[in-house]
Order: C-alpha cells, then sequence, then structure tokens
C-alpha cells in the first residue's frame, strides 16, 4: 500500500489539541481568575466563598475522570470524548439560568465538572499514547499545547467578554463555539488507535513493530499499580504542585489589582500564565524523548518555585509578570510528562484507568488549594502566607519527582523481554533501563 505523506496519528493529535482548546479546562479553571471578582459582586459572597465554586468543579471533576478513565479503557475513548463534549457546551449555555443565589453557581460548576470530565487530558492522552511510541513525548506535548493555547486565549478573550456583555454571556458564547466548532472537528478527525485504519505506532514498518506494540500492549492494572512505591511518589509530587499552582492561578488577578494593576494588567498576567503553559508543553514534549523525563520534570518545577517566590515578594508589575511564566511552565509541563511517565512506568494495558486516578487527585488538589489561598486571604487579608505555602509545596514536587527510578517500559522493549509487574515492589529489581 502505498504510505500516507503525513501519518494520520498527527491529524489526532491535531484534532485533540483543538479539542482541549475550545474545552472546559481553559473557561472554567484557566479563565477563573478574570471571572472571580465579578462572580464575587454578583452573588454578593466573599473571594473563599467564590473559590469554593472551583473547588466544587475540581472535586466532582477528579471523581469524574477516575471514572471516564475507565470508561476510555472499556469503550474507547471517542464514546466518551463526544457525548462528554456535547452536554459540556449545553452546560456552558445554561449560564443564563443562573440567577443572584451562589448556590445555583456551584450547581452549575459541579454541573460543567462532572460532564467536562469526559473531555478532561486523560481521554485524549489515551488515544495519542497509543498512535505513538517513540515520539510519544512529543505527540502528548502538541496535543496539550491546544490547552496551552486556550490557557493564554481564553483569559483576555473572557475578559473583554464579561466587560462587554457579563459573564454569563462570556460563558455562553464559549458553550456555542464548543458545540458549533470542536465536536464537528473531533468527530471527523478523531480515530481510537493506529489499528481501525491498518496502521501502527509511529507510522513505523509493521513487521518492525507489531510483536512490540498492538493494542494489547502489556501493562499492570489499577490495583497492581496501587501497590507499587513509583506510583505514589509520582502522586504525591503532582499533587504538591497541582494544589500549590492552581492557588497561585486562580488567584493571580486579585493578587494584582489588590496592589494597584488595572483589571487588563491582570487578566495579561493570567494570559501571561497561559504563556508559560504554552512554553512548558512543547519544550517538556520535545525534551521527554530526549532526556530522563524526572529531570525534566524536577528543573521545570524548580522554575515554578523561583516564580511562586518572585510573585510573593515582588511590587513590580513587570516581575509579577515573569513569575506568572514561571508558574506557567510548571503547569505546562505537568499533563504531559504525567502522561508520559504513566505510560513508560505502568503501560498502556490500564493506561485510562491509572492516568485518570492521578488526574482525578491532580484535580482535586487543586480545587483544594484555589479554596485554600482564598480562605488564608479572608483571615489574614494578605496572600502572604499561601504564597508561601505554595512555594514550599512545588519544589517539594521538584524533589519527589527526583526518586523515582528507571523506566520499565522502555521504547521498543518487546513483551517477552518485560517483567512481571510484582518485581515493582522491590525498587532492587527494577530492570536495569538507562534514561532515554
Amino acid at each position: 500500500m502505498r504510505r500516507a505523506r503525513v501519518f494520520y496519528g498527527w491529524w489526532v493529535v491535531l484534532a485533540s489539541g483543538f479539542a482541549l482548546l475550545i474545552g472546559p479546562v481553559p473557561v472554567l479553571v484557566f479563565s477563573f481568575g478574570v471571572f472571580l471578582k465579578p462572580l464575587a459582586t454578583e452573588f454578593h459572597a466573599t473571594r473563599g466563598a467564590t473559590s469554593l465554586a472551583l473547588t466544587l468543579h475540581n472535586t466532582i471533576a477528579g471523581f469524574g475522570i477516575a471514572f471516564a478513565g475507565r470508561l476510555v479503557d472499556r469503550f474507547g475513548p471517542r464514546r466518551v470524548i463526544l457525548p462528554a463534549m456535547i452536554m459540556t457546551g449545553l452546560i456552558l449555555l445554561s449560564s443564563y439560568l443562573c440567577s443572584a443565589s451562589i448556590w445555583q453557581l456551584y450547581a452549575f460548576f459541579l454541573a460543567a465538572g462532572l460532564f467536562g470530565s469526559g473531555v478532561a487530558p486523560v481521554s485524549f492522552a489515551t488515544v495519542v499514547s497509543h498512535w505513538f511510541d517513540r515520539r510519544r513525548g512529543l505527540a502528548l506535548g502538541l496535543m496539550l499545547l491546544g490547552m496551552g493555547l486556550g490557557a493564554v486565549i481564553m483569559p483576555s478573550v473572557a475578559e473583554r467578554l464579561i466587560e462587554g456583555f457579563g459573564w454569563r454571556f462570556a460563558y455562553a458564547a464559549i458553550g456555542t463555539a464548543m458545540l458549533l466548532v470542536a465536536v464537528p472537528v473531533t468527530g471527523a478527525l478523531l480515530k481510537d488507535d493506529p489499528e481501525q485504519m491498518g496502521l501502527v505506532p509511529d507510522g513505523a514498518s509493521r513487521a518492525a513493530t507489531l510483536p512490540a506494540l498492538t493494542r494489547d500492549n502489556p501493562g499492570c492494572s489499577l490495583r497492581e499499580a496501587l501497590h507499587a512505591r513509583t506510583f505514589w511518589l509520582l502522586l504525591c509530587a503532582f499533587v504538591l504542585v497541582s494544589a500549590s499552582v492552581h492557588a497561585c492561578f486562580t488567584h493571580i488577578a486579585a493578587i494584582l489589582t489588590d496592589r494597584g494593576s488595572s483589571v487588563q494588567a491582570a487578566a495579561l498576567a493570567s494570559s501571561l500564565f497561559g504563556g508559560g503553559v504554552l512554553i512548558g508543553r512543547a519544550a517538556s514534549g520535545y525534551l521527554l524523548d530526549r532526556f530522563f523525563a524526572p529531570r525534566v520534570a524536577a528543573v521545570i518545577f524548580g522554575c515554578a518555585a523561583a516564580g511562586v517566590a518572585l510573585l510573593g515578594t515582588t511590587t513590580s508589575q513587570p516581575l509579577a509578570f515573569i513569575a506568572a511564566l514561571l508558574i506557567g511552565l510548571g503547569w505546562g509541563t505537568e499533563g504531559d510528562v504525567k502522561a508520559y511517565l504513566i505510560s513508560r512506568y505502568f503501560g498502556l494495558r490500564s493506561f485510562g484507568a491509572i492516568f485518570g486516578f492521578t488526574f482525578a487527585a491532580f484535580v482535586l488538589a487543586g480545587g483544594l488549594g484555589a479554596y485554600l489561598m482564598g480562605a488564608v486571604f479572608d483571615a489574614k487579608r494578605s496572600y502572604g502566607f499561601g504564597l508561601t505555602l505554595a512555594c514550599i509545596g512545588v519544589s517539594l514536587s521538584a524533589a519527589l519527582i527526583m526518586l523515582l527510578g528507571p523506566y520499565r517500559y522502555r521504547i521498543g522493549t518487546p513483551v517477552e523481554a518485560r517483567p512481571d509487574f510484582e518485581m515493582l515492589s522491590s525498587e532492587s529489581q527494577y530492570p536495569q533501563a538507562q534514561p532515554e
């Protein structure tokens, strides 16, 4: 057969990235900072009470993502993604039904979190991981560039829509774009795995790759992963970075306006945070295929810790912009690094369930961090103590990620050469693989 000039897996990456760009995370999470004060004013609530909406969203999304990961493993990503995307768009349109009662705001965010969990990076990362092996890091990074672009674009777009038409219109407009643009594009291009099109991962020769890379790739179950020390090290590292970075980003607009910056400058800082996410996605995706992933993550988490420290100590607006960029690097790295590490340490057998579990913990920690930052401000009328805790959290995550052992599922490792999972219970019995 004549081979296509462009491997179809890259179209899958493009469709996944576009769906993440016009998805619930950029509008509900990345843009929450510019919605915070308008929502607090609308519902006559404190910042802590208003931030609780995001905490509730992340809580229900955390449980939903863990469940969605299992559904993806069982039924395939496409059957989960498309219905979830349609429901999320309809929920965003329902923002006009929210009255001045704050419980309705909570219900709105809970519903969006429940159905948006099916459109989380877990579902798309499962697809992309099946389409790529040797270039998996790059593919995951490019896919998550879509979310990074959303983090750059959505805060400024939302700020203008809020200023001109109100926060309800802002949510409804993005929900309409999701239904009319993202759903058709995703439905047309997304394919669950290369076998559906008679292809193999990376577009390589079938004869060279079929013995090692099939849809039945070996790996461990979620139950087995939960007994591995490596899993808990990875989980703790990403929980700490999530709580810390979410706390900073959710309140960065309020932090800057409290210091005298304009609303436009605060929105720009949110967009610069998104720029850091964008750079982190692209850089880490490129580096993961060339260097040991825990070292890549540790370096970038260190940059994020420096950004949090700078945000807590500087009164200069330009330095605050630099801080936002550095913090964004930490958030931009976690997504593809987490997916990549899970595929290399635990295989693809139950990738959706394992990634869903870790991503759920990441989301729950992020919601808790956002709420605690608001609660600290309400108690002390200052963000100083909260930013100090966030800096410590990111620093600890950088240290923990360096304790991971060598990869268990290296690129192209034959099935018969891979040890049983029980060997993971003893760190001394890890296969002596060198970092890629």
